[in-house]
């Protein structure tokens, strides 16, 4: 199998560095009980509507070295969607759109505006 060139190399110290957050972890939980419920992951995906797969939202395995080239527009239309994981469920999705319902990109005023109104309760 060969990973695309997409992916993410693996250093010598990541062993060392979340056996660090681990044990960080730990003591927080022996301190904090339900510690672990109040983490949060979250991520957000770029989706392009012209069918283009953005390499940043997927990893491709494949038994050659994929080798795909795809012409595509200077500026295609994309949706941005952001969701999280935590120990009460998923949160999510939220799709960013401006005042008029159009797809928009993300930039620094838009997340904090959907982290301060988005309500996390759905």
């Amino acid at each position: 199998m060969i990973y695309s060139q997409f992916g993410l190399a693996i250093h010598q110290n990541d062993h060392q560095a979340k056996r660090r957050f681990v044990e960080w972890a730990q003591t927080e939980i022996a301190v904090v009980p339900d510690f672990h419920k109040r983490i949060l992951f979250s991520d957000e995906a770029h989706f392009w509507l012209n069918g283009y797969v953005n390499k940043q939202n997927c990893r491709i395995w494949s038994e050659a070295n994929p080798q795909v080239y795809v012409e595509t527009p200077l500026h295609p239309e994309n949706l941005t969607v952001w969701c999280a994981l935590w120990g009460g469920g998923i949160i999510g999705p939220y799709f960013f759109k401006n005042d008029e319902g159009h797809n928009v990109t993300v930039n620094g005023d838009r997340y904090r505006a959907m982290i301060t109104n988005f309500s996390f309760l759905n």
